[in-house]
């Protein structure tokens, strides 16, 4: 089985997004990073984000809030760093804390900044097949790592275990627009282990550690593990249980090392895209 690493794919972004900055002149986009809390996995990512987009040569500030910020003073606060000048995109690192109505801020955000595709704008864009908005940035990491590994889409039969607005349904309508036949499954899918085996490309976003083995992956598929968790021995893990398909699958991503390293290459060519959309520059 040949293991599929993210930080290879990540490096081609980065060629690309290297050409794109150039474009730019002296201008710099600028990403900021928003959290609530403390979180753990928010602080991670954000961790990651910042040293990607550092690496890429980009700008990123992080804005924090505490856990118990009113839902009045954060709606206040973020109208600020959506209306700032100098703030090319946001991420928004979600869930928010309960008393905050997300889907206020989701209406809130300018599209033209919504760099993960959380507004309602940006989601029917690429429900519609138009590539003017911006996907939920892992599961275009997932095209990316297929492409940059030459891994044929079109015609193939992908199975998507996982229906979030994140990753599973954003997902089907990116490989829908590559040409795939796209099944998507969920935890309550009858006879599970047979549909998925029956993907040539597997996909596993279901969020449940090492929940697909052997029995759900047939001959030579190709396997995208997009999970992260944490193993009962504390370590990281992804959805697929990774050395038990070694003998079955042709190629797998695995779990740190993966789709992960490649989700953050992907938020900094939406942050440069922005930027291009912003001076006139695209196309």
């Amino acid at each position: 089985m040949e293991i599929l690493k993210g930080a290879e794919v990540s490096a081609k972004i980065k060629e690309q997004a290297a050409q794109m900055l150039s474009r730019l002149g002296e201008h710099v986009p600028k990403l900021a990073i928003v959290r609530v809390g403390e979180r753990p996995d928010d602080m991670s990512y954000e961790r990651g984000a910042t040293k990607k987009m550092e690496s890429f040569g980009l700008r990123v500030q992080s804005y924090v809030f505490p856990e118990d910020v009113s839902d009045q003073e954060f709606k206040q606060e973020f109208h600020k760093i959506n209306r700032d000048e100098d703030v090319t995109g946001i991420l928004l690192l979600r869930p928010l804390p309960k008393q905050i109505v997300e889907a206020d801020i989701e209406k809130m955000i300018d599209p033209s900044k919504d760099l993960d595709g959380i507004s309602p704008s940006n989601i029917a864009k690429v429900f519609a097949g138009d590539s003017t908005g911006f996907a939920p940035c892992t599961a275009e990491a997932v095209i990316e790592v297929l492409k940059a590994n030459n891994i044929p889409i079109t015609g193939k039969r992908v199975t998507i275990v996982g229906r979030s607005m994140v990753v599973g349904r954003p997902l089907s309508m990116l490989m829908l627009k590559e040409n795939a036949t796209v099944t998507i499954c969920h935890t309550r899918t009858r006879e599970l282990e047979a549909t998925c085996r029956d993907g040539e490309i597997l996909v596993a976003a279901a969020g449940r550690a090492k929940m697909l083995d052997s029995r759900y992956v047939g001959r030579d598929a190709v396997v995208i593990d997009v999970g992260i968790n944490v193993d009962e021995n504390g370590k990281l893990c992804g959805d697929v249980d990774f050395d038990s398909i070694s003998e079955t699958a042709s190629m797998a991503t695995p779990v740190p090392g993966g789709v992960g390293a490649v989700t953050t290459a992907v938020l900094a060519k939406h942050l440069l895209c922005a930027a291009l959309r912003r001076a006139g520059l695209e196309g």
